[in-house]
C-alpha cells in the first residue's frame, strides 16, 4: 500500500560530530540532561539512557566553570554527539569548545559584548563545532529600556523574533562563519509556526524546532505536536526537541512517535495500535494494551501490534498488524500477517500476544 510522503525543505549541510543535520538527513531527535552537569557519572549516565531511549544528540547546561571541567569525560562516554548549552558567558562557549563537543547552543541575545560572540565563533570555527544560533520568546524583548520594552510587545512576535535572529546573523556573516543551526522558540505553539515558517522563508540553514516551556508532559506533548507536527508536515524542521518538565527520556519517545507518525524516520521497534473504547469493547482495552507495550518496549524491529477489543474494527487492523487480538466475551483470537492461529482465553491475551511477538522478532533477527 502506498501512502503520501511529507516533501522537505531544501537546506544547507551541517556536521555535528559524525552526523548530518539538514541536506535531506533524516529528522533528529534531541533531548537534554536535567543532571548537575559537574556530576560527571550522573550525566554521562543519563546521557547514555537517552540515547538508548533513541536521541541522536543530547544537549548539557554548563552555566558555571564546575559544568565545563568534566566535559571533556562526559563527551568522551557518550554514544551520541553532545551539545554545550551556553547562556550569558562566553568562557562556557570556548571552554565546552575545548573539552570536544560536537556543538553549541547560543543566544547571542543574552551575551552583549559582540566581540565576546566573535571570540566564541572563532573558536568554532578552529575546532569545526556547530553552533545553534537561537532565540527565544523571552530574551527578545528589551528589559533595560521601558520605551523599547513597551515598542517590542506592541509588535507582533514572530516578526519580533525573526528581526532578532537576522540581527544575530549579522554577527556570523561578518566573521564568514556558516556552520550553523538555527532555533526560534516560544511557548506558544501558533507562534512558533508563524515564526518557523519566517525563517524558512528567508534562510536555507537547517532549524531546530521546539516549543519552549510547553509544561508537563500531559500538556507539553500536545502543545508540541500542534507546533511541531504542523511545520514538520509541511517540510520544516531538520531536528527536534519535545521538551517538558520531568524525565527527559519521554520526550525522546514522544519525538520519536511523532516522527514516525509523520515517517520522516523509520520506526525501528513496536508501533502499537490500540482501539478506543467503546460500549462494544468486550475486554478493558487499556490495561491490556499498556502491559504489552511495556513488555515490547525493549524490541528493536520495526513492527505492528494491534490490541483491539470488539469484531467491529479488529478483523480489519489484523489484516495489516504483524501480530494482533481481537477479542470477545471471555476470549480473543490471535492473529499473526493477517491469518488467524488460535483462540485464546481473556487472562492469557497479554502473554500470547508477547510470545508471539517476541517469536517474530527473533525470526527477524
Amino acid at each position: 500500500m502506498r501512502y503520501p510522503e511529507i516533501r522537505r525543505r531544501n537546506t544547507r549541510s551541517v556536521k555535528v560530530g559524525g552526523q548530518t543535520i539538514g541536506s535531506g538527513s533524516p529528522v533528529s531527535v534531541q533531548s537534554m540532561t536535567n543532571t548537575p552537569t559537574s556530576d560527571v557519572a550522573a550525566t554521562v549516565e543519563q546521557v547514555n539512557r537517552l540515547a538508548e531511549a533513541g536521541a541522536q544528540f543530547v544537549r548539557v547546561a554548563v552555566p558555571t566553570e564546575a559544568d565545563t571541567a568534566g566535559l571533556s569525560d562526559i563527551v568522551k562516554a557518550s554514544s551520541v554527539p553532545i551539545i554545550a548549552d551556553v547562556h550569558f558567558n562566553f568562557r562556557r562557549a570556548v571552554e565546552a569548545i575545548a573539552a570536544g563537543v560536537a556543538k553549541i547552543r547560543l543566544n547571542p541575545g543574552n551575551i552583549a559584548d559582540r566581540g565576546q560572540v566573535k571570540q566564541v565563533i572563532r573558536a568554532a570555527a578552529d575546532s569545526g563545532v556547530a553552533i545553534r544560533v537561537g532565540v527565544n520568546e523571552g530574551s527578545v524583548v528589551d528589559r533595560a529600556d521601558s520605551d523599547r520594552r513597551a515598542a517590542d510587545l506592541s509588535r507582533p512576535m514572530d516578526e519580533l523574533m525573526a528581526e532578532r535572529l537576522a540581527e544575530y546573523l549579522d554577527v556570523f556573516e561578518e566573521c564568514d562563519f556558516q556552520n550553523i543551526v538555527l532555533s526560534a522558540k516560544s511557548h506558544d505553539a501558533v507562534t512558533t509556526i508563524a515564526v518557523n515558517r519566517r525563517i524558512a522563508e528567508q534562510w536555507d540553514y537547517p532549524l531546530h524546532i521546539g516549543v519552549t516551556h510547553a509544561g508537563t508532559a500531559q500538556s507539553g506533548a500536545i502543545r508540541s505536536a500542534a507546533a511541531l507536527g504542523a511545520l514538520l508536515a509541511e517540510g520544516i524542521g531538520d531536528t527536534i526537541r519535545i521538551s517538558y518538565a520531568g524525565d527527559p527520556e519521554a520526550e525522546v519517545v514522544a519525538g520519536l512517535e511523532l516522527l514516525w507518525s509523520l515517517r520522516l524516520r523509520d520506526r525501528d521497534r513496536v508501533e502499537l495500535i490500540a482501539c478506543p473504547t467503546c460500549g462494544r469493547a468486550m475486554i478493558d482495552v487499556a490495561p491490556i494494551a499498556e502491559q504489552v507495550r511495556s513488555a515490547l518496549a525493549d524490541i528493536r524491529k520495526p513492527m505492528t501490534v494491534a490490541v483491539m477489543g470488539c469484531v467491529v474494527n479488529g478483523p480489519g487492523e489484523a489484516d495489516h498488524a504483524d501480530v494482533a487480538i481481537c477479542a470477545g466475551k471471555g476470549k480473543a483470537v490471535l492473529y499473526r500477517h493477517g491469518k488467524k492461529l488460535r483462540t485464546v482465553p481473556a487472562e492469557h491475551i497479554v502473554e500470547a500476544v508477547v510470545a508471539e511477538a517476541r517469536a517474530l522478532a527473533e525470526k527477524a533477527s
